[in-house]
């Protein structure tokens, strides 16, 4: 997967909020943008062939991908050309921008909402046979003005990953795993001594924002900005605490740029990272084992966060038949699992969740998090919002949460309709 401080994944979904894209006819900035149609009417059909650009988080899952389209070409007789990004947010913006996109893409929950206003996408969501199989949760996620536009590819949730040596070194068994926050504080107090803090996480919404689900509340609620809600405040007062008292810190507080770094050097015995974390502790930390649990629940119940990316159409795609066809094929049960099998992600429908679970029952506390995710906000201008949030987040330690908050309430509310 790519790797940045934040943990930003364009491959798998994992990702997790990326930076804003500069869409052509969009506003910027918290400005209201240009309102645009949508493209709900019938599918092209050609004897053209198609090509797909992804953000690849490595050689796996370009290969998975690849494998994939080439079973579908042989069978369909439909040419596919796979091309990999080395930025997508920008290759995305230059192919519509000269009016030649890829026919399929990677798009974010935070990039469609501007394509969509500008007429840049083909509404397809509708059309897929599979429709009623995805999550509900990541249908919503791709759901812009009521139309569902496109098929989420798979997605990420968030959990608590435990350093197993160190929570048997602190004399704790599986009867001490956190179902509160206060279970969470006392265990992050027993595990934290001068070498290593008892738990790390990014300085960011996309962790802390787990907290605020936790406490019942959120960025957007039923379509109204709700980011100075008291839970909010009561979420960010209880990380601030602990920060204050050395318990929990950020990452980058403790020598690491994200948390399955922290979690591998040592630095940290417990974490609040998305199941990509799997693949960065095989590659650079293989002899540290660790264990998965839920994130404990908070005032108001279980909460997480979901990350996903869905395969994007484009509205002047010339053979948006062929390309609905391969989308069903590529987020069948059987490709899903391949994907996983390869490069991590989990499938993004319902139907492949015993199969995933039974080949990875340690991770099934990822999968859990299905149930009561929630997801950042897909307005057009959000990722700006939540991007002003994260740098005010990073002196939370000293910070007013609820100014920090009524800022972002402020912002928020000039992107949200």
């Amino acid at each position: 997967m790519t790797r940045h401080t934040t943990r930003t994944v364009l491959g798998t979904g994992a990702l997790l909020l990326t930076s804003s894209l500069v869409l052509t006819g969009c506003g910027s900035g918290f400005s209201e943008g240009d309102s645009g149609s949508t493209d709900s009417g019938a599918l092209t059909s050609s004897d053209d062939g198609l090509t797909l650009l992804i953000g690849s988080s490595g050689d796996a899952e370009t290969a998975a991908v690849q494998s994939a389209v080439d079973a579908w070409s042989k069978d369909s007789g439909t040419k596919v050309s796979l091309q990999v990004a080395s930025d997508l947010s920008q290759e995305l913006s230059q192919g519509f921008a000269a009016g030649e996109p890829a026919d399929l893409f990677y798009l974010s929950t935070d990039a469609i909402a501007g394509f969509a206003a500008n007429g840049s996408l083909k509404a397809y969501g509708d059309e897929l046979s599979n429709k009623d199989d995805f999550y509900p949760s990541l249908v919503e996620n791709f759901t812009i003005d009521d139309t569902f536009y496109c098929a989420p590819k798979d997605f990420s949730t968030l959990a608590l990953v435990i350093n197993s040596q160190m929570w048997a070194d602190a004399g704790l068994t599986d009867a001490d795993l956190p179902k509160s926050w206060d279970d969470l504080a006392a265990v992050a107090a027993k595990l934290t001594t001068p070498e290593h803090v008892g738990l790390a996480f990014g300085a960011e919404y996309q962790r802390i924002g787990a907290f605020m689900a936790e406490a019942g509340g959120g960025l957007v609620k039923d379509g109204a900005a709700i980011a100075d809600d008291q839970a909010n405040v009561d979420a960010l007062e209880y990380v601030k605490s602990h920060l204050v008292d050395g318990t929990f810190a950020y990452a980058k507080d403790v020598g690491a740029g994200w948390g399955g770094e922290a979690l591998g050097k040592g630095a940290a015995a417990m974490v609040i990272e998305g199941n990509w974390i799997t693949g960065g502790m095989s590659n650079d930390y293989a002899d540290v084992a660790y264990t998965v649990a839920e994130l404990p629940a908070g005032p108001s119940g279980q909460g997480t966060l979901q990350f996903t990316n869905c395969w994007g159409m484009a509205a002047d795609s010339p053979n948006q038949t062929a390309a609905l066809d391969l989308v069903e094929y590529l987020t069948s049960a059987d490709s899903q699992l391949a994907f996983s099998e390869a490069f991590g992600p989990m499938p993004s429908i319902k139907s492949a969740a015993d199969a995933w679970t039974s080949a990875n029952p340690e991770l099934a506390p990822f999968l859990a998090g299905a149930d009561y995710a929630q997801f950042p906000p897909n307005q057009d201008g959000a990722a700006d919002v939540v991007s002003d949030f994260n740098a005010q987040l990073e002196s939370l330690r000293t910070a007013d949460p609820a100014q920090i908050l009524g800022s972002v309430q402020s912002n928020l509310e000039a992107v949200v309709k």
